[in-house]
């Protein structure tokens, strides 16, 4: 960021000087360093609408006392996704009952109950083009027996009451998630670097 606040300074002294000669050098040049706007990094709205499809990744919590956080944030970094919420908590029954409300009537729903309360949660909002569908194939089938080899249940998971990972099935299911575990102001928006260059099409 310095670096570039320096080479803009001297571009801005040059073209006062010899404007034949640098009007050359500075075509092209992001006007953003020419003039002290806003810099990659700062927050901001995207200008790209269909990358911002959200959805929720939680770390269940055999994941978290596996301490497989980091190498399943790596993947979604790696996909090229941009984190904008993440927390960790201590999960009420009040919430899962709202979370899996359509499981409710389960007769697992109990032990279901016991697992996601016995340790801490990890959960995340990914933010990206197409984020919750290929979060799904990312993360691999319910029963890792079953789960493609490359996928975090496929390489991390056991069995399929410890499955390490949950991720929205739906936009609508991720849109429901999202209000549930976060408030809004706990949600950032932000430019990435590389946003446009992996997004745009």
């Amino acid at each position: 960021m310095l670096q570039r606040r320096i080479f803009g300074r001297f571009l801005r002294q040059f073209y006062s000087v010899r404007p034949e000669t640098s009007k050359s050098l500075v075509s092209g040049f992001p006007t953003a360093l020419l003039d002290g706007h806003r810099a990659v990094g700062q927050r901001g709205k995207s200008s790209l609408p269909h990358a911002r499809e959200r959805t929720l990744i939680a770390v269940k919590p055999d994941g978290v006392q596996r301490r497989l956080i980091g190498q399943i944030i790596q993947r979604f970094e790696q996909r090229g996704f941009k984190l904008v919420g993440m927390k960790m908590l201590q999960v009420s029954e009040d919430l899962l009952s709202q979370h899996y409300s359509e499981l409710r009537a389960k007769p697992f729903y109990p032990s279901l109950l016991y697992y996601m309360t016995s340790g801490p949660v990890v959960v995340m909002v990914w933010e990206g083009h197409n984020v919750v569908q290929t979060s799904r194939t990312m993360v691999g089938t319910t029963n890792p027996t079953e789960a493609q080899p490359g996928t975090v249940r496929g390489d991390f998971s056991t069995h399929v009451s410890r499955n390490v990972v949950h991720a929205s099935d739906s936009l609508e299911g991720a849109k429901r998630e999202i209000q549930l575990w976060f408030q809004g102001q706990e949600l950032l928006n932000w430019d990435c670097c590389d946003q446009k260059s992996i997004s745009e099409v």
